[in-house]
């Protein structure tokens, strides 16, 4: 992303969008994120309070302005996680592959889904929210 449309992004409060995120329904995300009364619509207000936390989160030394070490910063933070997914990708692609031939057929993509026992913690065979919640709050403390 070209650095004039990284500063635009984050200024707008709009962050690239990871691999689980672009799963998601276009915009769920953020309404979910930034619609904090729950009425399934972004109101100006919770639009301005949605920035305010955005600029407190890239104003890191609380001078009141964002600098360019600060979009810096945020944008090697953007940098680094995108070279950890793309890792994350090529590890889990490799274990797909289970006859080792290099390519991942539909039955071995289909047959391989070894976290969702991880996640699935009362052992239902189903997936519910807390659990995706708890996983990726233990996942995001795992990279700070």
């Amino acid at each position: 992303m070209k650095r004039s449309a990284l500063i635009a992004a984050l200024l707008m409060g709009l962050t690239p969008l990871g691999a689980a995120q672009a799963q998601d329904m276009p915009g769920q995300r953020i309404l979910q994120r930034i619609d904090t009364n729950g009425d399934g619509a972004i109101s100006k207000d919770e639009m301005t309070a949605a920035r305010e936390r955005l600029f407190k989160r890239l104003d890191r030394n609380g001078d009141g302005v964002i600098d360019e070490k600060e979009i810096e910063s945020a944008r090697q933070a953007i940098e680094d996680r995108a070279e950890v997914a793309q890792a994350r990708l090529a590890n889990r692609w490799r274990r797909m592959d289970a006859n080792g031939d290099g390519k991942v057929s539909e039955q071995e993509f289909a047959s391989s889904m070894p976290l969702f026992d991880l996640v699935d913690r009362n052992g239902d065979g189903k997936l519910s929210a807390d659990e995706i919640a708890t996983v990726r709050k233990l996942l995001a403390e795992r990279a700070n």
